[in-house]
Order: C-alpha cells, then structure tokens, then sequence
C-alpha cells in the first residue's frame, strides 16, 4: 500500500486518470493509490494506512439546486474525510469543490458571486502562512491555477485562512494541524492543465469561442507553486520520496 490516496471525485475518466498523474508527479511519489468516490464509497477504517490524502477537482458545485443522488453521496463522504482529518486520523489536501463541502460541514456559506475562469492567478498568503510548514515557504504571493464557479463567502468557523486575493477572498485555509482546503488547482503543470480545458470546454469555465487563445495563455504561465505546496504536504504527513520527474509509467495501485 502506498502512504499516499488521491481521492477521484470526477466523472469524467479522462479527465480523472490525468488528475491522478498530475497529483502523483505533483507530490513526487511512483506511487499514489486511488479511491475513486463515484464507484465506490469512503470507508474512513481503510484511511488509517494512509498518512496523506489529496483530494482532486470535479464539475460538481455544491451550491447546485438539483443534485443526483452519486452527487450527494460523494458529499456526504467528503464531509466525513474531512471530519476525520480535523480529528488527526489522516492529514487531508483537499482542492477545488471540495473546499465547499469542508465549508458548508464547518457551518460556513457557498456562494457564486466570486467565480474565476480557468488561468492562472496570484494569490497572496496571510500572515498566518508564514509559520504554516505547507504554505510558509511559499512566500507571500504564488501563482496557482484557478476554475471554479462557486466559493466560501468567508472563512468558516474553525478555519485559519492561508491565502486569499481580490477575485476570491477564501482561497486556502486550514482547520487543525491535518486539514488543508484550497479552492485553487495545485497539482497541473500548464500543459496538464491545457489538456484539461479539452474536457470542460463547453461548461461554463471559460468562453468556448476563447478557447485557444485560453489554453495559450495557460501554457505561457509559470506555475510552480501548487506542485511545491503538495510536495511540502506530501513531506510532512506522508514522507513521499521524491520519485523522478520523467517517470511516464502509471504505476497506481487502485482500492
């Protein structure tokens, strides 16, 4: 078993297995398992062999006024992750929509009035950052990849915010010592996340008609600190060994 879980919450297959590669080259471990929530349910017992988990980005909001019941369901299990993490049983990374369900779980609010297309932005650390060990080497600006169209209206209770910017005021946070939210991407390169845009191209992330001139300028940005971030996670709940950076062989062990 490897010390490290990607938690899949992610229709779409493709998309999904080259999240999996990016998280695993991100965190710099050959081996990430994956426990993929639409196809099979959490069961917290099985986290205890884990030392870290990151949990990947989805088309799913959880402000939606209609939601299926696999929907409801990965919800539900994502608020027990994250129960668990704040208990210290597994330290967690969660990103993207996740960071809704640990806010509306925390008894904060979801709103859609703070929504960013798909590029790369500049967030700015707090000064609760600075003596974070994830977010504290980081300095006080990183330029991360954003794509959401929902977001915490605030921090919620409990939270520590880490970092934030004018688009998006809640844009990480922690709760505890082993829960970390951030509403950004930090696990694409600029080429993993060019790809990606292929995927959700007519849902609402960007202008379609945009498209190319999009995914150009995701492939021009430098951004490095997601990965640096996950590294860093990876390093002081997991003790991931660095793994080589070219390795191209999909070596994950599936739960």
């Amino acid at each position: 078993m490897a010390s490290l879980l990607y938690v899949c919450v992610r229709p779409e297959i493709g998309a999904a297995d080259a999240e999996h590669a990016s998280f695993r080259r991100a965190l710099g471990a050959d081996v990430v398992d994956r426990l993929n929530l639409l196809e099979e349910p959490l069961d917290v017992a099985r986290l205890q062999g884990y030392r870290g988990v990151v949990v990947g980005g989805s088309p799913f909001n959880v402000s939606d006024a209609v939601k299926s019941a696999e929907q409801l369901r990965v919800e539900a299990d994502l608020a027990d992750l994250a129960r668990a993490a704040i208990a210290g049983d597994v330290a967690v990374f969660f990103t993207c929509f996740s960071i809704g369900v640990v806010t509306r779980m925390l008894g904060g609010e979801v709103v859609t009035d703070t929504p960013e297309a798909a590029s790369a932005t500049v967030i700015d650390a707090t000064p609760a950052a600075a003596t974070d060990p994830v977010f504290g080497p980081s300095g006080p600006a990183l330029t991360v990849f954003t794509a959401h169209k929902e977001s915490a209206a605030a921090v919620p209770p409990g939270a520590v915010l880490l970092a934030t910017n004018t688009a998006c005021p809640v844009q990480a946070y922690r709760v505890g010592t082993h829960l970390y939210a951030a509403q950004f991407h930090p696990e694409p390169t600029p080429r993993d996340f060019a790809d990606r845009m292929t995927f959700y191209r007519t849902t609402g992330y960007f202008d379609p008609d945009e498209f190319d001139a999009v995914q150009q300028q995701v492939l021009a940005a430098s951004v490095t600190e997601g990965a640096a971030l996950l590294r860093r996670f990876a390093e002081t709940f997991a003790g991931a060994q660095p793994a080589a950076e070219s390795s191209s062989s999909d070596t994950r062990s599936r739960r």
